[in-house]
């Protein structure tokens, strides 16, 4: 049985799940101009229900849920929910009185307000004399809730805090209840910039809200964590459904296979292409710690629980910061795209071509014809979704937004690539593709820096280097490497040495 656009009907309710419908969405399309970001789609989602939504990049998981979220209106079709038709009278204020909430994978908080205040922004129901106290209380409460042992104060400056910090915030506050109650909390690549750990509690969280008789939509592209968390999985490609089953009845394989992808070839140690020549040396930020070293053609892994001091040592390199010894031109591509990354009022092509300006001279002046060749290129060699590059930035899916950074720093000459968690919502095949690109550039004799918060992309690398409170503490060769290694490391008493006790006689 097929739906609406020859995708995938509704599955039935998974053994265990509440029969009961929530969410009925029927037909729903949505067009940009000439790009049909969905064609007519159905997709429900059930009371008591954990929701798995997959897909490629530009696959429309995203305007799907912006539609649900009321951040978005559908071309056609219709929008029910708890059997109301709101189809023509929904809106993000008809979503949050609807019970339905978003943890936007772009973020939606105002850095320069606390996380108090933040939550003021959600409810309005928070005002008089007093709500910033009730504001702190209910943020406190989800974030202690959700997150155990989080270290965040409640007039902490959202704008001052890690990516991962703020992630956290997003979906603390998603979770948070005045007037309205949460009934379906959405969350799109809602682990992108959380540790294992972080995303560990997120997805018993989500559990519990569904065992209580919540829903959730989960939208990752990390597959292991999809089927951790999701009772029945819809995959999307090309603005359709094409596969609508309970999670019992896939396997990754199944749910890469589904998305048009290949199976990911199992990992083995990769042979090395490191030199002898150091091209990157940090000195040991404290006397217990391990002094950093890169070789030129080496990809050096770091790793840890986030926070601990990997992006700043990135960023000690890219400034050149004293004691670190920098042996060359320096790339970026960050993981916080909409803060670090895009230049939001420029072109994609004028984003992806910005790092290389100075090597597109002719005679003085900006060679255009060779600007807009080499982004072609890029296009194509990273599968870039867009009809055309002097499209705004903003106009790409988060993901592809990400392969126009990557394609930034990879099409400089620089000979030290730094990369910055930079797989946030990128799909299972553009990683693929860039872990080639990666290792045939480290070939070519570049050296990559990668922190990540993905334990199987540190087999990519030849080394890893795990960080604690700042300081790095332990190093992994390739054959070392494993995440028991690595969380043993990660949380492991630095601050207690072993030393030689004397006899007092």
């Amino acid at each position: 049985m097929t739906a609406a656009g020859g995708g995938a009907a509704p599955a039935a309710p998974p053994a265990g799940a509440a029969a009961e419908v929530f969410v009925d969405l029927r037909g729903i399309a949505k067009s940009f101009g000439a790009i049909r970001a969905l064609r007519p789609v159905d997709v429900v989602v059930r009371r008591g229900e954990c929701l798995g939504l997959v897909g490629h990049n530009g696959a429309g998981k995203s305007t799907l849920m912006n539609i649900l979220s009321g951040a978005l209106s559908a071309s056609a079709g219709t929008l029910a929910i708890a059997g109301e038709d709101l189809t023509g009278r929904y809106d993000v204020r008809g979503a949050h009185r609807a019970g339905v909430r978003c943890v936007f994978q772009e973020l939606s908080l105002c850095p320069n307000l606390s996380i108090a205040e933040n939550a003021r922004i959600a409810h309005p129901a928070l005002h008089g004399f007093g709500w910033r106290r009730r504001a702190a209380a209910l943020m406190q409460a989800a974030l202690d809730g959700i997150f155990p042992g989080h270290g965040l104060g409640m007039g902490d400056v959202v704008g001052s805090l890690s990516i991962g910090r703020r992630q956290m915030v997003e979906i603390a506050r998603a979770f948070t209840e005045t007037e309205e109650r949460a009934r379906l909390v959405i969350l799109d690549e809602p682990t992108s910039s959380l540790d294992a750990t972080a995303a560990d509690q997120l997805v018993a969280a989500a559990r519990r809200f569904a065992a209580a008789g919540g829903s959730t939509v989960v939208i990752s592209h990390k597959i292991n964590e999809i089927l951790a968390v999701a009772d029945r999985i819809v995959v999307m490609k090309d603005g359709a459904v094409v596969d609508d089953r309970p999670r019992a009845a896939f396997t990754r394989e199944g749910i890469v296979d589904a998305m048009g992808h290949a199976v990911e070839r199992a990992r083995s140690v990769r042979a090395s292409t490191a030199t002898a020549e150091t091209m990157v040396e940090v000195p040991a930020s404290r006397r217990d710690g391990l002094t950093f070293r890169a070789a030129r053609g080496e990809i050096i892994g770091l790793a840890g629980l986030a926070g601990h001091g990997q992006t700043d040592l990135l960023l000690a390199v890219q400034a050149r910061r004293r004691g670190t010894r920098v042996a060359g031109d320096v790339a970026l591509v960050p993981g916080d795209r909409s803060t670090d990354g895009v230049f939001p009022l420029w072109s994609i092509e004028r984003n992806m071509s910005a790092r290389w300006l100075p090597h597109l001279r002719r005679g003085g002046l900006i060679d255009l014809g060779r600007e807009r060749a080499e982004a072609g290129a890029w296009r194509e060699r990273l599968a870039l979704k867009t009809p055309d590059l002097r499209n705004p930035i903003l106009s790409l899916s988060g993901g592809n937004q990400q392969k126009a950074l990557f394609a930034r720093a990879l099409g400089a000459p620089a000979r030290i690539i730094l990369m910055d968690d930079p797989m946030r919502g990128v799909d299972i095949g553009t990683k693929q593709d860039v872990y080639a690109m990666i290792a045939t550039e480290a070939a070519a004799g570049r050296t990559f820096l990668w922190y990540t918060t993905e334990m199987d992309e540190l087999f990519h690398c030849d080394r890893t280097y795990v960080f604690h409170d700042g300081s790095i503490v332990a190093e992994l060769a390739a054959a070392e490497l494993s995440e028991t290694a690595v969380v043993q490391a990660s949380f492991k008493d630095h601050s207690v040495t072993d030393h030689a006790v004397k006899d007092p006689a």
